[in-house]
């Protein structure tokens, strides 16, 4: 349905709200929705460096730490 708008036919809305709603109105409801697309790319941006920040955590948690001698190892170099 929305596919065969075009050019005239979205001209055609935007001038009908305008009339209904005024030239105020709609300049500060285009300044709200301004301001809700930039919350939005923040917390979207906010979102994937919170999970990139924990992938990098869960990284370091799960690398192994470095072996260490055992006892028994270090005796059995010593006998040979």
């Amino acid at each position: 349905m929305l596919q065969n708008i075009g050019l005239p036919g979205l001209l055609l809305i935007a001038v009908v709200v305008l009339v209904l709603f005024g030239k105020g109105k709609v300049s500060s409801l285009m300044g709200e929705v301004g301001k809700g697309i930039t919350a939005f790319k923040k917390g979207v941006n906010d979102g994937t460096k919170e999970l990139e920040d924990a992938k990098v955590a869960e990284a370091r948690d799960v690398t192994p730490p470095p072996a260490t001698p055992t006892p028994a190892a270090t005796s059995d170099k010593d006998k040979a």
